[in-house]
């Protein structure tokens, strides 16, 4: 699948992600979603915050902000039910590598 393809699917995914989400009961806000390169530099350069090669920077990524009965919800456990529903439609989750409210697509090994 190309990239611009992979980037099509990415948010049809996240809105199933969201309505998952809300019928469980949770609240979503968006955090991070697309680093522009002016600003954070492209895909394999460090430049301000964030990984060198994150799949933000390839419009592959978002943070997203839960929360549950007026409550931020900001551990990775908390997001481990969606995390875990993320998986099962074949995205990677933050939670595997300590960034748990980060949902992204792998493509080219960047997730």
């Amino acid at each position: 699948m190309s990239l611009g393809q992979t980037q099509r699917r990415f948010p049809l995914m996240i809105a199933s992600l969201i309505t998952f989400a809300y019928k469980q009961g949770y609240e979503i806000s968006f955090g991070d979603a697309y680093r522009d390169p002016r600003v954070f530099g492209v895909v394999g350069e460090k430049k301000g915050y964030g990984y060198y090669k994150s799949a933000h920077k390839q419009r592959l990524a978002i943070d997203l902000n839960l929360f549950k009965d007026g409550k931020w919800l900001t551990s990775t456990d908390d997001h481990k039910e969606l995390g875990e529903y993320w998986e099962s439609m074949g995205g990677a989750w933050g939670g595997r590598f300590n960034d748990g409210n980060h949902y992204s697509l792998e493509y080219n090994g960047v997730k």
